[in-house]
């Protein structure tokens, strides 16, 4: 069979009540991301050429959510939530032109495998719904099928006993080719306990059409929806759970992988070491044969191979290391490059900064990078030394082996191979110090 075109519709409209929350439920964190992300994420792996995610409560956040997590994905609107189908039928203008297979995904659902939306993408029925054996189907509607072909969707509430005994329960997530699904949401009814639009109800309008339907299934916990703190905090523990084992898989030593805290983009390559109590923030790529000590925190930064991080050490965002790098304990990187062997040992902060290769920066040094306003940039060379306690006023650039003296305040640009102190000169007054401690008992004695 020809391989078809795909695009996405996300449904990300509802309130999530039971979340108890003024946040939009699928912008709740879940590996370090908006759920929304994950099945962005997921449906990405399809290549599809148009993304839609449809948005209602709390539109305004979830649209600028989406301009960050995916810029080609479009937002249409859900201004009423009348239903799955009428949140879809909210999308399809946006899909105007697009003739291919249409997966629709839901914004609350993350674990759903690439694997599994290949096969439900691919499979050549008219329509295909993504089910599930359920350990305890609850509320969730049934699919009346024969096999893998799929009669009806019937919701819990319109259930009778005998239909609700079945364990093949719904997802929610399905497959239609794009003509079909216009034609069906629109011919949807919401005659039903709910007053709403199903969008499962396209299901038994194909089949009386002479149309195919089809189940595609697999495990109940790709499945898994958000809707309580509770459930978000259970679904944070499986998603940790499955990241380390994937990274153990991978070829990562980490001493301790239950204290290790993974986000969705989260990169670590083959023999990288992790200590303990380490937490990856979005945005984190760090190399082979990398080692990050325990007690560190990082978030979109790149630590290339050989480099050692921690412990105790903060990379923000913008945070780039060379190989063999060293930022040790109590260091924060922010938006700075560190050439190839760069030592910054420990209590430092360096922002907005460039650091050329082999240069050693003392113990106490502060990129001063923020005027109140705006930031500024601080370039050092090769081969420079950067005293302890050194304060680096931007913009300000030290040169190629170039040293500024401990204690210093640089104000101006070094020369490369010059030396720069900045410091007042100090005065000594031999027997001041105890004069002083001995007025100062005196005077409390008298208090």
């Amino acid at each position: 069979m020809t391989e078809r075109a795909v695009a996405l519709i996300v449904l990300a409209a509802g309130q999530g009540s039971r979340m108890q929350s003024e946040l939009p439920k699928v912008l709740h964190r879940l590996g370090g991301t908006a759920l929304l992300a994950h099945a962005l994420a997921a449906g990405r792996s399809l290549d599809p050429a148009l993304v839609v995610v449809v948005a209602g409560h709390g539109a305004d956040a979830v649209t600028s959510a989406v301009a960050r997590l995916d810029p080609q994905a479009q937002v249409a609107l859900q201004s009423e939530q009348l239903g799955t189908g009428h949140a879809v039928a909210q999308a399809l203008p946006l899909l105007d032109g697009f003739d291919g297979r249409v997966v629709v995904l839901y914004g609350d659902t993350p674990f759903i495998a690439p694997e599994t939306l290949a096969a439900l993408a691919a499979h050549p029925a008219d329509v295909v719904v993504l089910g599930f054996r359920a350990a305890d189907p609850g509320r969730y509607g049934r699919l009346v099928a024969d096999g893998d072909t799929l009669d009806r969707i019937v919701e819990y509430k319109d259930a009778d006993e005998a239909t609700r005994a079945i364990t093949l329960c719904n997802s929610g997530v399905m497959a239609v080719d794009a003509g079909l699904l216009r034609d069906l949401v629109g011919q949807l009814s919401n005659d039903n306990a709910a007053g709403e639009y199903y969008l499962t109800d396209v299901v038994a309008l194909a089949r009386a059409q002479g149309r195919s339907a089809a189940v595609v299934t697999c495990d109940e916990a790709e499945t898994l929806g958000i809707n309580t703190r509770a459930e978000l905090a259970a679904a944070e523990a499986a998603f940790q759970s499955r990241k380390r084992a994937e990274a153990l898989e991978n070829g990562v030593t980490m001493a301790d992988p239950a204290t290790v805290w993974f986000a969705l983009d989260t990169h670590v390559g083959r023999d990288a070491i992790i200590g303990q109590n380490v937490v990856f923030g979005p945005g984190v790529t760090i190399e082979s044969g990398a080692e990050i000590l325990p007690f560190c925190h990082l978030e979109g930064c790149h630590v290339s191979a050989g480099a050692t991080v921690g412990p105790f050490a903060r990379l923000r965002p913008g945070a780039e290391l060379g190989g063999d790098a060293h930022v040790g304990n109590f260091v924060e990187i922010k938006n700075a490059v560190l050439a190839e062997g760069v030592k910054v040992g420990h209590l430092t902060y360096l922002g907005d900064a460039e650091v050329g290769e082999r240069s050693n920066i003392g113990a106490g040094t502060v990129t001063c990078n923020y005027d109140g306003v705006g930031k500024h940039r601080t370039v050092i060379g090769a081969d420079a030394f950067i005293g302890s306690d050194t304060m680096l006023v931007a913009p300000v650039s030290v040169g190629a082996r170039a040293m500024t003296g401990s204690g210093s305040v640089i104000t101006r640009d070094v020369p490369d191979g010059a030396l720069a102190l900045g410091r007042a000169r100090q005065v000594t007054k031999p027997g001041l110090a105890v004069r002083i401690m001995q007025a100062l008992r005196a005077a409390k004695g008298r208090a």
